[in-house]
C-alpha cells in the first residue's frame, strides 16, 4: 500500500491511496503503520448533534448542544452553511452560554438550514477556542465524539504530506484524514468510509461537505450515535435527550454503518455502502423528563424522583410477590450452577456493586467478588466457567466496564448487564440484561441510578437465595413487600430532611477535610458519600472503615475536624459508639446518622440526623438519599455548578 501527494497552491498537500487500494480494504485491514493501539472500545463523553430542514439549524443545534451539555462543556461549536453554501465554523472554549454570546450578533447572517455542532470533553489538548470542535478545511467540517488511537502516525504522515495542523487534537486528523480522501474520490461516503478503515479507536462523526450543502453524513464505530426524524427536518445525536424537544422518532445508527440525513429523509448504509432497513424507534421519554421541571438543578430533581425510579424499577419484576428478573435464558439451573459472583463496575456502580455484595453474601452464602472495571480488565482475572460477571453501568457505555464485559465474554462467562439506557452497547453485548427504570439521569453526580442499582442488587439476590433454598416463599415475598413498598416511603421521608441535610451544609461548607466513618454496609455507605461530597463540592473527602482508625487514620484527625459517622447497623452499633469517641478525643465536630430508634449516649454528636426507620437490611436506600442530599446543598451554598461539577462528565467513556 503506497502514499501519493498533491501539493496545493495554499502550500498544503493531500494524503492519497489509490483507489484501488482503498477498494482492496477489508474491514479487518489495519493502516501499515507503527500503530500502538491503547484501548479498543472507548468513547469521549463529547455530545454531537447536526440538524438539516426546513427551518433555521442555529437555535435547534444549540437547544440540542444544551441538552447534551451534561457529556461535556470544556468547550462548544458549531458548523452551519452559510447564505453562499460555504461551511462557516464558531467555536469557543468554555460552557454553552459562551458559545451562545459568540453567536448572538451575528444571528440574522448564520440562519442556516444546515449545521453540525458539538460539545466537549477535553481528551487530547486542553480546552481552548483552538481544540474546540469542529474541525476541518474548506471542503469538510466535522465534529467527533470518541479516540482515535492512531492519530499520532497518521498526523505525522500528513505533515510529511504538507498538511498544517493548528490543534492539538485527533479529531483534527480525522478531519483532514477524510478530506483527503475526498479530494481524490469526491464522494463523502467513499471518503468517510475509507478514512473509518484507516483509523483505530472509536467514533462517532459527523460531517458536513461543502459541495454538498443540506446533506449531513454520520457514522460510528462503538460510540453511540442516532439519527431522527421530524415533520421539518432530520437530525444526528448523541443521544435522544438531544432532539426530544423536536421528535421522539429515532433510529440507532449501527456499527459501520454510515447515515445520509437530508432534510427529508435518511438514508444508511452498511460499510459495503449497501442500504439497510431502518428500525425506527419511539422514545418514551418526554421533553420534561430531560428538563428540570421547575428544581434549580437537575440533581435535586433526580434526588426527588428516586422513590418512583424505585418504584418503576421494581413493580414490573415482582410476579405474584415474587422475584421475576425477566431474563428466560437466566434459568433456575443456571442460577444454581454459579460457584461464585463477580461485579464489575466504575465509581458510583461500583459502591452499588458492593452493596450487592453485602446482600448476596448476607443470604445466599455465594462468594462474590466487587472490582474496580478499570482494575479488573488489566489483573488477568481468574474466570472459571461456573462463575457469574455482573457489569453495572448506568449509562451503558462506561469504557472500562466495557472493556470488563468482553475481558469476561472472551474467557467464556456468562455476564449480566445491569444499566439504565436501553440499545445501550453494554446492554446489546451482555448475554443478559436487566434495565434500570430511572429515566435520564442529567446531572453528573449520580443519585437515583444509584437507587435502581440497589434495587436491583436486592431483587436480584432474592431471586438466587429463593432458588437456591436460602430464603422460603414466604420470607422471599415479605422482603420483596418491603422492597416495594416501604422502602420507597422511607426514601420520601429521607427527602424530607432535606432542610436539615441544607443546615448541616452551611455549617461545615468551609472545610477543607471531611472525613466519613462506618463498619459493615455502613462502611460501603460511607464511600458512596465521601464521593458524592468530594465530586461537587471540591472538598477533600475521605471513607474509612471506622475499625481501621487506629491503624493511622485517627492521625488525620484534629481539631475541629468534621467526621460523618454512618451508624445504623443493630450489630455494630455499640463498636461504632467506641469509634465516635476515638475521634472526638481528638477534637473531631461529629456528624451522626443513626436510626431513628436509637438510643445514645449524652454528647456523643455535635449534630445528629435520624434516618427514617429501615430494617437493616435495606437501610443503605434511604441513609444515601441524605447523603446526596448534604452534598447537594453544601455544593449549592458554595455557588458551584452542582450538576456539572469541573473536570467530570456524566458518562466517563475514556480510559
Amino acid at each position: 500500500m503506497s502514499f501519493s501527494a498533491e501539493y496545493s497552491a495554499d502550500g498544503g498537500s493531500r494524503l492519497y491511496l489509490s483507489s484501488a487500494e482503498y477498494l482492496n480494504l477489508n474491514d479487518s485491514d489495519i493502516l501499515p503503520l507503527p500503530c500502538v493501539v491503547i484501548m479498543r472500545g472507548n468513547f469521549t463523553m463529547c455530545g454531537i448533534i447536526g440538524y438539516t430542514g426546513s427551518e433555521n439549524a442555529v437555535p435547534k443545534l444549540l437547544d440540542g448542544l444544551s441538552a447534551l451539555e451534561y457529556r461535556g462543556y470544556d468547550s462548544a461549536g458549531v458548523a452551519v452553511f452559510d447564505s453562499e453554501n460555504k461551511i462557516r465554523v464558531i467555536k469557543s472554549k468554555g460552557r454553552l452560554s459562551v458559545l451562545r454570546d459568540k453567536i448572538g450578533p451575528l444571528s440574522e447572517e448564520l440562519y442556516s438550514r444546515c449545521g453540525i455542532g458539538h460539545t466537549r470533553w477535553a481528551t487530547h489538548g486542553e480546552p481552548s477556542d483552538i481544540n474546540s470542535h469542529p474541525h476541518g478545511t474548506l471542503n469538510v467540517s466535522i465534529v467527533h465524539n470518541g479516540i482515535i488511537e492512531n492519530y499520532a502516525d497518521i498526523k505525522e504522515i500528513l505533515i510529511k504530506k504538507g498538511y498544517n495542523f493548528i490543534s492539538e487534537t485527533d479529531t483534527e486528523t480525522a478531519a483532514k484524514l477524510i478530506d483527503s480522501i475526498y479530494l481524490e474520490t469526491r464522494n463523502p461516503v467513499d471518503a468517510m468510509l475509507k478514512a473509518a478503515k484507516l483509523l483505530t479507536g472509536s467514533f462517532a462523526v459527523g460531517a458536513v461537505f461543502a459541495d454538498y450543502p443540506g446533506v449531513i453524513y454520520a457514522m460510528r464505530r462503538e460510540s453511540p450515535l442516532i439519527a431522527a426524524v421530524s415533520d421539518k427536518g432530520c437530525f444526528i445525536a448523541s443521544d435522544i435527550s438531544a432532539v426530544l424537544k423536536y421528535t421522539n422518532r429515532f433510529y440507532r445508527i449501527k456499527e459501520n454503518e454510515i447515515a445520509i440525513v437530508n432534510d427529508r429523509e435518511i438514508t444508511v448504509l452498511g460499510a459495503d455502502k449497501i442500504p439497510v432497513n431502518q428500525e425506527i424507534e419511539t422514545a418514551d421519554w418526554d421533553i420534561e423528563a430531560a428538563e428540570k421541571g421547575g428544581y434549580p438543578f437537575f440533581m435535586i430533581k433526580e434526588i426527588h424522583e428516586e422513590p418512583e425510579a424505585v418504584i418503576k424499577t421494581l413493580r414490573p419484576r415482582i410476579k405474584n410477590g415474587m422475584p421475576d428478573l425477566g431474563i428466560p435464558e437466566l434459568t433456575d439451573e443456571r442460577l444454581m450452577s454459579f460457584e461464585r459472583i463477580h461485579i464489575v463496575a466504575c465509581g458510583t456502580a461500583m459502591h452499588a456493586g458492593m452493596v450487592g455484595k453485602y446482600v448476596i453474601e448476607k443470604l445466599v452464602r455465594v462468594p462474590v467478588n466487587v472490582e474496580i472495571a478499570s482494575e479488573f480488565r488489566y489483573s488477568n482475572p481468574i474466570l472459571g466457567k461456573r462463575e457469574l460477571v455482573i457489569i453495572i453501568s448506568q449509562s451503558g457505555e462506561t469504557a472500562d466496564t466495557l472493556a470488563a464485559l468482553r475481558l469476561a465474554k472472551q474467557n467464556g462467562v456468562y455476564t449480566l448487564a445491569v444499566v439504565n439506557v436501553p440499545g445501550s452497547t453494554i446492554s446489546n453485548e451482555a448475554d443478559s440484561v436487566i434495565y434500570t427504570w430511572a429515566g435520564p439521569e442529567i446531572a453528573v453526580a449520580s443519585t437515583k441510578a444509584y437507587e435502581v442499582q440497589l434495587a436491583v442488587m436486592y431483587l436480584f439476590a432474592f431471586k438466587l437465595a429463593y432458588v437456591r433454598g436460602m430464603l422460603s416463599e414466604e420470607d422471599t415475598k415479605r422482603y420483596l413487600d418491603e422492597l416495594l413498598y416501604k422502602v420507597p416511603e422511607k426514601i420520601e421521608k429521607s427527602i424530607a430532611l432535606e432542610k436539615r441535610c441544607s443546615e448541616i451544609a452551611e455549617k461545615y461548607k468551609n472545610h477543607k477535610n471531611i472525613f466519613f466513618i462506618g463498619r459493615g454496609a455502613d462502611y460501603i455507605l460511607s464511600m458512596e458519600s465521601a464521593l458524592k461530597l468530594k465530586e461537587i463540592s471540591y472538598i477533600h473527602c475521605e471513607a474509612y472503615a471506622a475499625g481501621e482508625l487506629k491503624h493511622g487514620t485517627i492521625s488525620l484527625v484534629t481539631d475541629g475536624t468534621p467526621v460523618f459517622a454512618i451508624a445504623c447497623q443493630d450489630g455494630l452499633f455499640e463498636k461504632m459508639v467506641s469509634n465516635i469517641g476515638e475521634v472526638r478525643a481528638r477534637g473531631a465536630s461529629v456528624i451522626l446518622l443513626c436510626k431513628e430508634s436509637a438510643e445514645l449516649p449524652d454528647g456523643i454528636a455535635e449534630d445528629i440526623i435520624r434516618v427514617p426507620e429501615t430494617s437493616e437490611l435495606f437501610i443503605p436506600m434511604p441513609v444515601i438519599t441524605i447523603s446526596q442530599l448534604i452534598a447537594y446543598y453544601t455544593s449549592l451554598r458554595l455557588g458551584l455548578d452542582v450538576d456539572k461539577p469541573r473536570n467530570l462528565a456524566k458518562s466517563v467513556t475514556v480510559e
